[in-house]
């Protein structure tokens, strides 16, 4: 079980995030997880990669 400290940090950890939805036709988000992860990414970082270079994001 999570410490009261421990749910403070995490709240106060994801205040600092924007949180975004899509919706994808049933069972694409298994194929998008599954090609994330042959990649060595999360699905969430997979994403976040896509979006960020096709905007010429630079980090």
């Amino acid at each position: 079980m999570a410490t009261k400290a421990h749910l403070e940090g995490n709240k106060r950890y994801l205040e600092k995030l924007d949180h975004i939805t899509i919706r994808v036709q049933g069972g694409t988000k298994e194929k998008i997880k599954a090609h994330a992860q042959q990649k060595g990414m999360s699905l969430n970082a997979y994403i976040v990669d896509l979006i960020e270079r096709d905007m010429d994001v630079k980090k």
